[in-house]
């Protein structure tokens, strides 16, 4: 069975410390029918020599300012000439080299336009600190603070040519309502791989302080509205409270 072409895309600025362990794991991965794509926001530490280290292994780099991570994203995706398209921030890494086969292999066999797995929260000496194990997408799930871990999420290509590329009308939750935009408005069903898929190291700006926290809840709320979730005050207090078992 010839794989499917997967387009990678690696966001990325000022981070020199994890960008080499990034690439590392999809230097490492075992499959062959790979576009890997590094978006780099002008980066003003070491980062962009780090990249050109690499750039055999790189399918294309872009280094330009943008407008924060999700337009990096899309510029990634504008290039993306793969079936599927999935991302790898500059933060993470994958857990094991057989990641993309067992993604590809799971598009092929069950014929899905979506998949996605499950994600281990990790510190910068990569121990392991949170485990985010998700479940099968059903319709109305994300009506009870259900979402996949954006991380492992991949999907076809013309899902973002027919129904839209990230939005940054949604700050930190841009990821949240492409997922809710795919899944639940247009009712796009997902495949669930169960086991992990990548180890994403703690922090982010949506948690960095209390001020960016209730913010980010805004925008959540704001992304719930627009695709019509029935409760979504009562999902914003949901959602956060599905993490509780992550720390078990």
């Amino acid at each position: 069975m010839q794989d499917i072409n997967i387009s990678l895309i690696t966001v990325v600025h000022n981070a020199e410390r994890t960008i080499a362990r990034c690439i590392e794991s999809v230097i490492a991965q075992n499959y062959n029918n790979l576009q890997y794509i590094i978006v780099d926001g002008d980066s003003t530490d070491g980062t962009l020599e780090i990249i050109n280290k690499y750039k055999s292994h790189i399918s294309l780099i872009i280094s330009e300012p943008d407008k924060g991570v999700y337009d990096a994203m899309n510029k990634g995706i504008q290039h993306a000439t793969g079936d599927v398209i999935g991302t790898l921030n500059a933060d993470d890494f994958f857990a094991d080299s057989s990641v993309l086969t067992t993604i590809g292999s799971a598009f092929l066999a069950q014929k899905a336009d979506i998949v996605f797995g499950n994600l281990n929260y990790v510190d910068e000496n990569a121990t392991i600190k949170r485990r985010w194990r998700t479940r099968a997408y059903k319709k109305g799930i994300f009506n009870w603070g259900w979402m996949p871990p954006h991380p492992t999420f991949y999907c076809k290509r013309a899902l973002f040519e027919s129904l839209g590329y990230y939005s940054l009308d949604y700050g930190t939750a841009a990821d949240y309502e492409l997922m809710l935009r795919f899944m639940h408005s247009n009712n796009v069903g997902g495949f669930h791989i169960d086991q992990v898929v990548v180890n994403m190291q703690r922090g982010g700006l949506s948690n960095s302080n209390p001020k960016r926290r209730l913010k980010a809840w805004g925008f959540d709320l704001k992304a719930m509205r627009k695709n019509k979730l029935p409760y979504p005050l009562l999902t914003l207090i949901i959602k956060p409270l599905r993490k509780i078992t992550q720390y078990l």
